[in-house]
């Protein structure tokens, strides 16, 4: 499914709580919200590339490492993507094992470095360490440190959702994030969550999240650049300044694949209005096994699926809240107490 729908939800439900904490974080992230949504969904997510090119079309078809036998636009025949780095092709699956535990650090690294995961109770430690060094080595920007705590709600909404670590009760027809669930997950954020309840432009949300520019801290995150920094002095292993120039070619190609994607997404997840009311694509109503929208809706609403998100939107300020704790470079950014304009209104309208 699309991944991007849910980052985005959690990372808009992550700020609306730490909004109503008054962490210093969040007003950064008000003024810089299309990097924090990205950095919520391409900070960590690298395999945002095409599986293959449709023979018949010639356009990018599928997403990076999930098989593809035929054309999902025209049901012919597949070539194989790749991308071309010197002299080597990386197919989406190389890609993702080079860096899918890099970006998510509690969980997804191969087998081979599986030793690199860092501990659940270690990872606002490790978040902490980032946001000194984006602003004690990469300058005084705000840009980049809404683009960090979008990458953090990444990791906690993957780690959550995907049961890596407790904090959500979800049962929704089958279980907490399976195959069937995830297409109305979605289109409940998408269209009840996030159209009506929260008033999103989800078309103007993803169009900015994909023009925003790629982050060099993101290189650093994922230790791929030379080790410095506090991050290096405590977390000293599995940096790779090697794979830097490759890291960076697949970030672009992330921005670049995930404008078609957004086309795409934004058709797949559209609902057409009928005598027997609004249904979703017909794929998606295969998926959950013949479920129509309305159908959906009371499923969601029988797993009491809001709840389950209050609780990622909780989780995700509560790691916010550790790492402001941790870091006092944060804790010294002024929280806007600037006079609203009901506030000057009452000052200076005689």
């Amino acid at each position: 499914m699309s991944g991007i729908v849910g980052h985005m939800m959690y990372a808009v439900l992550g700020e609306k709580a730490a909004r109503q904490r008054k962490l210093p974080v969040a007003p950064i992230i008000q003024r810089h919200y299309a990097s924090y949504l990205c950095g919520s969904y391409l900070g960590c997510d690298i395999q945002t590339l095409p599986e293959a090119v449709c023979v018949e079309t010639g356009q990018e078809v599928g997403y990076g490492t999930v098989p593809l036998e035929k054309s999902p636009i025209t049901g012919g025949e597949v070539r194989e993507w790749s991308l071309k780095v010197g002299e080597k092709k990386l197919r989406p699956r190389e890609i993702h094992t080079l860096f899918y535990g890099r970006a998510h650090l509690v969980f997804g690294w191969s087998k081979e470095e599986r030793e690199q995961t860092v501990p659940w109770d270690h990872l606002a430690d490790y978040a902490s360490d980032v946001v000194a060094d984006a602003i004690e080595l990469f300058g005084p920007g705000e840009r980049q440190l809404a683009y960090l705590f979008g990458w953090v709600a990444h990791i906690v909404g993957d780690s959550l959702i995907k049961s890596v670590h407790e904090g959500i009760d979800l049962f929704l027809v089958d279980g907490k994030y399976t195959r069937r669930n995830r297409p109305i997950q979605d289109l409940v954020a998408f269209h009840e969550i996030g159209r009506k309840e929260f008033d999103m432009d989800w078309p103007s949300l993803m169009a900015d999240l994909v023009e925003t520019p790629v982050e060099p801290i993101q290189l650093h995150y994922m230790r791929v650049t030379e080790p410095q920094g506090r991050l290096a002095n405590d977390f000293p292993n599995a940096w790779e300044p090697q794979l830097g120039p490759t890291l960076l070619k697949v970030l672009v190609e992330n921005r670049r694949y995930q404008k078609i994607r957004n086309a795409r997404l934004l058709k797949k997840y559209a609902l057409t209005k009928t005598k027997s009311g609004w249904q979703c694509d017909r794929e998606l109503t295969r998926i959950t096994g013949g479920m129509n929208y309305e159908e959906m809706l009371k499923a969601a609403e029988k797993a009491n699926f809001r709840h389950a998100l209050w609780q990622m939107g909780e989780a995700i300020a509560d790691l916010f809240e550790q790492i402001v704790h941790r870091q006092p470079l944060l804790q010294d950014l002024p929280i806007n107490n600037n006079p609203t304009w009901a506030e000057i209104t009452q000052r200076w309208k005689r």
